[in-house]
């Protein structure tokens, strides 16, 4: 069954370049001493690391998750099983 398609609300009056500019002249005129230091945020960094690195951000664009280790082992255990019958022509 597949899923439904997400959905994703873009705004028709929201200009993300005005809102970039504001951002980096703001930075300026902290730097400056124009304006007072800003406070640290933990939400300042949430995601930089993921935006840095070409593989987790394409992951996480695409939505993939990656295998859990039970997958892993359960497999490998499959596996095993398979070659055991494979040589012996028992199951167990």
């Amino acid at each position: 069954m597949n899923k439904p398609r997400g959905y994703q609300h873009k705004y028709i009056y929201y200009d993300e370049r005005k809102e970039k500019l504001a951002k980096i002249e703001e930075n300026a005129k902290r730097e400056l001493g124009l304006l007072p230091p800003k406070e640290f945020s933990p939400e300042d960094i949430r995601g930089k690391f993921v935006g840095a690195t070409k593989h987790l951000k394409r992951r996480k664009e695409s939505g993939r998750k990656p295998l859990s280790y039970g997958v892993l082992i359960m497999i490998i255990v499959f596996l095993l099983l398979l070659m055991k019958y494979l040589y012996t022509g028992e199951l167990l």
